[in-house]
């Protein structure tokens, strides 16, 4: 079986930091995924990736190399229900986790504030990004990498 790896969807990721510091800790390759340059830490668990600019390149690229008991890091609704697809797990950086039994209500709440906003309806946005979320962030990160390795053992 192989390692446990990281695959940050990085250009708007406000927890890269806290990623680096926790993969390390468990000596995690990690794949940093943006369509721009992006500065990390010099590390051989870190990989830079830039992807072509374009809709869902970065995702394409996650998806396709996700594997089974792998993590990634996203607010992407689709990519995470394609990162759960293969057998892989998806939290947002505010730590929620996204699961095979939750996916199909975020997709659904995704269509239809898009939906609304294609009307002109103002939906406001998502909340500021805050300690708490941060906090959650850093112990639902933490927990599924546990849960993983007990499970490979």
């Amino acid at each position: 079986m192989s390692p446990i790896a990281v695959y940050i969807d990085a250009d708007a990721c406000p927890v890269k930091e806290e990623v680096y510091k926790v993969a390390a800790r468990y000596g995690l390759k990690t794949f940093v995924v943006a369509n721009s340059f992006m500065q990390v830490p010099l590390s051989p668990l870190i990989e830079r990736v830039i992807v072509e600019a374009g809709p869902d390149v970065a995702d394409d690229w996650i998806a396709t190399r996700i594997e089974r008991g792998d993590v990634a890091i996203t607010n992407d609704i689709p990519l995470a229900e394609r990162v759960l697809a293969a057998g892989g797990a998806a939290i947002a950086p505010n730590g929620r986790a996204f699961t095979t039994d939750s996916i199909g209500s975020a997709i659904a709440q995704r269509a239809l504030m898009e939906q609304l906003r294609s009307t002109g309806e103002i939906t406001g946005g998502p909340k500021p990004f805050g300690a708490a979320d941060r906090s959650q962030f850093l112990q639902t990160f933490d927990q599924v990498i546990q849960r993983e390795m007990r499970r490979r053992r």
